[in-house]
């Protein structure tokens, strides 16, 4: 089945002229985005921005809503419309079993705080997840079965590369849970490298789609690129081909 095809707007972030940036995604195919920042506009008017173009506001990249600053991230997502928070722990919260709990303690308070707002969570990973503890278990599999099940994952295939671990098989492991893929292409040896429009890289993208049919949006994020406004339509149009 085909999925819709999204953007994360981490990808533009730089850039000038928003409303013309997101202008330029919407005739470029893309059927929704994550948003990122609201670009010094109020969320009334990014979502109406949104809401004129076509573009679904499907999730939105902010920190979990826990301790001091809850109230502040979900009233101003609530006000965006964003369904969907999704955000990361710190790499060095990976470095044991007792700080990855730490970590999770946050998270699951966001989804309690989420939650009464009508919201869910999502975990995104970056390479950090895919470290081995000292007793040779993977960090994230203990981050899972740390965190409530109610959170989402949002699966950063390009990460995943990058930290030696198998895209596909990853993206298979997870099952239901997996809601959101986050699709990137390059190198994928090292978090500095210079990315690239899907289909150019070393990814197996046609596989890594194929590994999970329980995936809600396909989501191209994109950073480092010589072009990005090039390789963003460049990649929706690798992704509509398959």
């Amino acid at each position: 089945m085909r999925r819709p095809i999204g953007v994360q707007l981490w990808s533009v972030y730089t850039l000038d002229d928003f409303p013309g940036v997101l202008r330029q995604l919407s005739e470029m195919g893309y059927a929704g985005v994550e948003a990122f920042g609201l670009h010094g506009l109020s969320p009334y008017v990014v979502r109406h921005l949104l809401d004129d173009l076509g573009l679904e506001l499907f999730s939105s990249h902010a920190p979990f809503p826990a301790g001091s600053d809850a109230r502040r991230i979900l009233d101003e997502q609530s006000e965006l419309g964003a369904p969907v928070l999704a955000w990361s722990l710190e790499a060095d919260e990976f470095a044991t079993e007792e700080s990855i709990a730490r970590g999770v303690e946050r998270v699951n308070e966001g989804v309690a705080n989420a939650n009464a707002y009508g919201m869910q969570l999502a975990y995104h990973n970056h390479s950090s997840e895919f470290s081995r503890l000292a007793d040779g278990r993977r960090a994230y599999d203990v981050l899972l079965e740390k965190l409530s099940p109610d959170v989402l994952l949002e699966l950063d295939v390009y990460w995943a590369a990058v930290a030696g671990a198998d895209p596909a098989a990853v993206v298979r492991e997870y099952g239901d849970r997996v809601r959101f893929l986050h699709l990137r292409d390059g190198p994928a040896k090292t978090a500095d490298d210079t990315m690239v429009a899907l289909g150019q890289g070393s990814l197996d993208i046609p596989a890594i789609l194929d590994a999970n049919p329980s995936v809600a949006w396909h989501i191209v994020e994109l950073d480092r690129c010589a072009d990005v406004m090039t390789a963003l339509r460049e990649s929706f149009d690798y992704l509509n081909a398959l």
